[in-house]
């Protein structure tokens, strides 16, 4: 079994370093935002706001979640976050390290460096056929804020390791503020990748077929998963913040029908606690 979460260590560096990675998760996995001071109770749209200011925030936890999308087995990971931002730059989850050149209250366009983590050994999928490795890609995004809800859409190009396949993703989000120290954010999500990403996560080669066993199996390009997400986060202190967070993430298109998918739906759990300087 990879141990995938706990790899995410290497990576956490300061601002003008590299750094390990977002998501997911997307990768859709969890954000490690800054606690924020609480708004005039006269705002009504927290999203509305601005946008970011600097920041530094670190964070550690942990991660419940499938050896991969599709297996039936579970692991827990311990992860390790940075968040970082310093006008143009930042350092965080979802979309690496990179540049926003473009970052105003309604609108925030950037690009990335990003690590691939979805991946697989060859002791996690069926019959041992094959094995996926870890990866790096380059990421632009482009986020619009507006009515207190923010979409934002980005794509990935994954240029080392991996499968060396293109991913496009798109969230939407809402933070609500219940008060000043709690903030909950529900956010869903999809991805579509182009054939030579899903054919090589989830194909079976003919080759591949004849020695494992398995059917052979190329779901072409389309769409990857779509999930849905909570995220609870609660400032302790000015600087201290703790979070908890599920999602459930379903596997969409032909890549749901591959041999090494056990099981197409499958939840996540998170918990995690911020330092902000």
């Amino acid at each position: 079994m990879r141990q995938k979460l706990a790899l995410y260590s290497r990576f956490i560096l300061s601002a003008g370093g590299l750094l390990w990675a977002t998501s997911a998760l997307a990768q859709r996995s969890v954000d490690i935002e800054s606690p924020l001071m609480a708004p005039d109770p006269a705002s009504v749209y927290a999203a509305e706001d601005g946008p970011e200011e600097d920041h530094i925030t670190i964070g550690a936890g942990g991660m419940y979640q499938p050896d991969y999308m599709g297996a039936r087995s579970y692991q827990f990971q311990p992860i390790l976050a940075a968040d970082i931002k310093r006008g143009v730059f930042f350092v965080n989850f979802e979309n690496g390290i990179g540049v926003a050149p473009i970052d105003t209250e309604t609108f925030t366009v950037g690009a990335g460096v990003v690590p691939i983590f979805d991946s697989y050994d060859r002791e996690d999928v069926p019959n041992q056929f094959n094995k996926v490795d870890l990866g790096a890609g380059v990421r632009g995004f482009f986020s619009i804020r507006q009515f207190g809800f923010e979409v934002t859409t980005g794509l990935t190009q994954i240029f080392a390791g991996n499968t060396k396949g293109m991913i496009v993703d798109f969230s939407l989000s809402r933070d609500i503020i219940v008060n000043e120290r709690l903030f909950i954010t529900p956010s869903i999500g999809a991805r579509w990748a182009n054939a030579k990403h899903n054919d090589r996560f989830y194909g079976v080669s003919e080759s591949q077929a004849q020695e494992s066993g398995l059917r052979q199996f190329r779901p072409g390009a389309g769409f990857l998963d779509a999930d849905a997400e909570l995220m609870l986060q609660y400032r302790l202190t000015d600087h201290i913040g703790i979070g908890v967070g599920g999602s459930v993430t379903t596997l969409m298109g032909n890549v749901k029908d591959s041999p090494i998918v056990q099981k197409k739906t499958a939840p996540t759990g998170t918990a995690f606690l911020t330092y902000t300087f």
